[in-house]
């Protein structure tokens, strides 16, 4: 069981609502708004959701506005976040596999709900492979990327 900490803007409420009900007997679920479709601001979201995850409170992130791709931007300004978005199941699975994404994306507009559900689990079911002998290459190039980040810090 995973705790999952789940956002999203107006555009994405319904669907992070319905994630929440489908989830929540699976994971503990840290519902980080909004609280309504009133129109907000995403990037609002993304960071309330990208802290959570960044400071450990979330094993995982869900992130959902109309195309994603906003969520996903700001997400990845907090460091230690991996925020990817992931439009089928093979990208929900080769972000975590080879990238250890920690955060997934999700076009709120354009995505049906079983499939949103089915990449939302395929995410946080699928393992980091960079902990194996023959993922040694995965684990290098997320830490090149985290140096990225630490350099740009400083």
């Amino acid at each position: 069981m995973a705790t999952v900490a789940i956002g999203a803007d107006h555009r994405g409420y319904r669907l992070k609502q319905e994630l929440i009900y489908k989830l929540k007997g699976e994971h503990t679920i840290l519902d980080m708004g909004t609280d309504s479709d009133k129109p907000v601001d995403y990037p609002d979201f993304a960071k309330k959701v990208a802290d959570a995850v960044a400071e450990g409170k979330a094993d995982f992130g869900i992130l959902i506005c109309d195309t994603g791709i906003g969520m996903a931007i700001a997400a990845n300004k907090v460091s230690g976040v991996r925020a990817a978005h992931c439009r089928v199941e093979r990208e929900a699975d080769m972000s975590r596999r080879h990238n250890n994404a920690n955060i997934i994306t999700i076009a709120g507009g354009y995505t049906p709900r079983d499939v949103a559900l089915k990449l939302v689990k395929m995410f946080i079911s699928t393992p980091f492979e960079g902990n194996t002998e023959e993922g040694e290459r995965h684990k290098r190039r997320v830490e090149k990327i985290m140096k990225i980040e630490k350099e740009q810090c400083k």
